[in-house]
């Protein structure tokens, strides 16, 4: 005999009760197997296609292993030094950029040099918020990235993570899929492959997207010659994933730096300002169409509202899980709805009266 509602709800409430608490008191701890475990799923199918050839799941996960060490190994050779030479020289140049704004904004407003001015007094405050929100910004991020877990543990431990559990991944699903209640296992099958389906469709695509908008916005930027262009590019194509603050944020900080170093040549300017207007066009009409799709049914706003809540509650693990929770509630709602419509609830008595005539 099956549990009652009421019971099954109690139980099912306290488990999601518990896996929160351990998120809230363990997220830092589990980072680096929440990205160990986000690698294998990626690279899972992957893994079955090189089984279908006639590997085995050991001779899959090595060969998978090799590449992405090989991957690896070129980008850091052929990249990452530019990358950090570039960004380094963009940290130290920012008080050379900040003394060149503030005469620049002085010639043209004289009136900033009032100090009791109106437009001196909000752009100070603006600053001063900036300031603030950048402080806690950084002091965030790195307390809740390495007060636990040091960079050199999380280097070791996702690799060694994402090997096993992409060597047993398929043994893994079984067990779990053995372990599901037998009144609803045909239910939950279901909706683990719709949340699945979106997931797979709404990550793997949108990495997609991020990789090819990095790679263009960077070689679009140093072909244009703006200094820190491969910065620029790789900062726009990472946050890509963000709805619209990919594009604000590298935007603003492509066109700010071309202001400076292209002042009066307004046709660099143009070019820069270009570059993103083309790939903002590239993005919403052939990108993310194509490899993203329309049908996965996660919304950007409802992404933006997961990523802010779980990033408030539970830091940079949060931000790490809000996609698969976006998916996963997307999906449930959806379900829940359709179970609505077929309700007496929603379709009433006259509803089950004129099913009732047509069965007759």
């Amino acid at each position: 005999m099956a549990l009652p509602v009421r019971e099954q709800v109690k139980y099912w409430g306290l488990a999601t009760a518990v896996f929160f608490a351990l998120l809230w008191l363990l997220g830092d701890v589990l980072l680096p197997f929440l990205v160990g475990g986000a690698i294998a799923y990626f690279l899972d199918p992957i893994a079955d296609r090189l089984e279908n050839l006639g590997l085995s799941r050991a001779a899959a996960t090595s060969v998978i292993t090799l590449g992405m060490v090989l991957t690896l190994v070129l980008l850091v050779l052929a990249v990452i030094p530019t990358l950090v030479s570039q960004t380094a020289a963009l940290v130290n140049a920012a008080p050379e950029i900040a003394k060149r704004m503030q005469a620049f904004l002085i010639e043209r407003f004289p009136e900033l040099q009032d100090s009791t001015s109106t437009l001196r007094q909000t752009l100070a405050q603006i600053a001063q918020f900036i300031q603030s929100k950048g402080a806690t910004l950084a002091q965030g991020i790195v307390s809740s990235a390495m007060s636990v877990v040091s960079a050199v543990i999380f280097i070791v431990v996702v690799p060694v993570v994402s090997f096993y559990m992409l060597l047993d991944w398929d043994k893994m699903v079984a067990r779990i899929d053995g372990l599901l209640p037998r009144d609803h296992a045909p239910v939950l099958r279901d909706l683990a492959k719709e949340i699945d389906r979106v997931l797979a469709g709404f990550v793997r695509g949108q990495m997609s997207v991020c990789l090819s908008l990095g790679i263009y916005y960077s070689a679009a930027l140093m072909l244009a010659g703006l200094d820190f262009g491969l910065v620029v590019g790789a900062i726009a194509g990472a946050v890509t994933f963000i709805p619209y603050v990919g594009a604000i944020i590298g935007g603003v900080l492509a066109i700010g730096l071309a202001l400076f170093q292209f002042w009066g040549d307004w046709v660099s300017i143009g070019i820069i300002a270009a570059i993103f207007a083309i790939g903002q066009f590239i993005e919403g009409n052939i990108l993310t169409p194509r490899l993203v799709g329309q049908s996965i049914g996660l919304h950007p706003i409802w992404l933006l509202l997961a990523l802010s809540a779980f990033g408030s509650l539970f830091g940079f693990v949060g931000m790490l899980i809000a996609v698969p929770v976006a998916a996963a509630l997307g999906v449930l709602t959806r379900f829940g709805a359709d179970r609505y419509q077929q309700s007496l609830l929603y379709r009433g008595i006259a509803g089950r009266q004129f099913e009732d005539s047509d069965q007759a």
